[in-house]
């Protein structure tokens, strides 16, 4: 995959279609570039293999901020921190994104398309892209991560 540091790369399962279209739009409107490597419809479909293909271009450096969603996030969440490097954050609520980037330096985003509304999931985006990770005590606890 070539190299996007300045995009963000994002994917879904079939029951995060819809939340993951308006999230896709509404990084555009704010001239956010998005590499979408699907689902592209509302047909059923595994959500593993897009949850390893955003874990991968994270893990592999090609992107550093990713965007995952399905029906609870839970499944997404399980398959992205499989890999090394990536701190994927299930966020439903904005105290979670901002505490997520500040103290854990998440790199995805996961949000639950059949949890959070569309009002709701446009604000925890916007503050999971603007907080900056705290670094200090929480690097080195996050040093002690990936062995």
């Amino acid at each position: 995959m070539e190299n996007n540091k300045n995009s963000i790369i994002i994917g879904s399962d079939h029951a995060a279609y819809n939340l993951k279209k308006i999230i896709v739009s509404y990084l555009e409107e704010k001239n956010i570039s998005v590499i979408d490597i699907g689902t592209d419809s509302l047909e059923s479909t595994n959500y593993v293999i897009y949850g390893q293909k955003v874990a991968k271009a994270i893990s592999s450096n090609d992107f550093t901020k990713g965007i995952l969603l399905c029906g609870t996030g839970l499944g997404m969440s399980i398959v992205a921190n499989r890999f090394k490097g990536v701190r994927a954050t299930l966020c439903n609520d904005i105290f979670s994104a901002k505490m997520g980037r500040k103290h854990n330096d998440s790199n995805i985003l996961v949000l639950a398309g059949r949890v959070v509304g569309d009002m709701l999931a446009k604000e925890i985006v916007d503050i999971w892209l603007k907080t900056e990770f705290d670094g200090g005590r929480h690097q080195e606890r996050l040093n002690t991560i990936d062995l």
